[in-house]
């Protein structure tokens, strides 16, 4: 069998009979984007990010679950209300807030959500000092997030003091908002993995209401690496050979022997460089070098690692 044109040609009995076919389209070719700007849109946002492909996974996920909702709304079918409260679990720096905050705008485009903005909190911003105090706090919060998305960080630390602390009027009072107003905002609760998954057992019924559970892990030195160089192109800077050598190496001893498990974020990436730069400004002065290339480079010399 051999193709030309378009057209197959098929052997038969010792004789070519060309068919003529039609192109078949690859998904890829055929790709969803063209009638989903939105989602085209968020992937691009968040393909600016490294790493999460688990968070990407489930944003593509809840965008098709709204849309055929919605579908099936309009064929007359039985929809369900979606509750879209979420938990998002992971070291500081690996993304949380970005995601909420990107997550906020794709609901509200989608009208899911009538703002889209995001109101970030801990627990000094719940938790009052004296009985009634800590539920108005709760409630006047839920009452910015009306429309757009509360979102929580360490949110174990509600927990932690108690059966008397008032972290747990806290936790009752956002409990009570999440059924009452459940379609009005979404609460994004957030911190470290393992207490926040001990925080889940402090209340059998929290697990029920966050329906979407994200991990956000560590960052690998190459992710780290990565997230190194895309900061460096925005702020047009490069690092030399020998620097992007030591900063690897840094990182690599950082993740393997110093820090390996509370070490993986990209907050510590970027207060290298912000560092570093300034120690390239002092250099490049007090040598008077103001090249374009001097300008741009980032030596080794001009590291300040911790």
């Amino acid at each position: 069998m051999t193709t030309n044109n378009g057209k197959i040609n098929i052997v038969l009995n010792g004789q070519k009979k060309p068919i003529k076919v039609k192109h078949v389209q690859t998904i890829e070719e055929n790709d969803i984007y063209p009638k989903h700007a939105i989602l085209k849109e968020i992937e691009r946002e968040l393909g600016e990010l490294v790493g999460l492909q688990e968070m990407k996974k489930v944003v593509k996920e809840i965008y098709a679950w709204i849309y055929v909702n919605k579908k099936r709304e309009e064929a007359g079918l039985k929809t369900e209300k979606q509750v879209l409260h979420m938990m998002f679990k992971g070291n500081p720096g690996t993304g949380k807030t970005t995601v909420a905050r990107l997550i906020g705008k794709l609901f509200c485009d989608m009208n899911v959500l009538t703002k889209g903005h995001l109101i970030e909190a801990e627990r000094a911003d719940l938790v009052g000092e004296y009985i009634g105090h800590t539920a108005q706090k709760t409630r006047d919060l839920v009452k910015k997030a009306l429309g757009g998305i509360l979102f929580v960080d360490e949110a174990y630390s509600l927990a932690r003091g108690g059966e008397k602390d008032f972290g747990k009027e806290a936790i009752d009072t956002l409990v009570k908002h999440m059924e009452d107003k459940q379609h009005e905002f979404i609460l994004i609760l957030a911190g470290y993995q393992r207490e926040m998954e001990d925080f889940l057992r402090t209340n059998p019924g929290l697990v029920s209401r966050f329906p979407i559970i994200v991990d956000f892990p560590d960052y690998s030195v190459d992710e780290l690496m990565e997230i190194c160089m895309r900061m460096l192109k925005e702020r047009e800077y490069a690092l030399s050979k020998e620097a992007e050598w030591k900063l690897r190496e840094h990182l690599i001893q950082m993740k393997t022997v110093l820090l390996p498990s509370a070490f993986s974020n990209g907050r510590y990436i970027r207060n290298i460089l912000e560092k570093s730069i300034r120690t390239q400004a002092m250099r490049l002065l007090t040598l008077d070098l103001f090249e374009k290339a001097n300008l741009m480079t980032i030596e080794s010399k001009d590291l300040i690692l911790e």
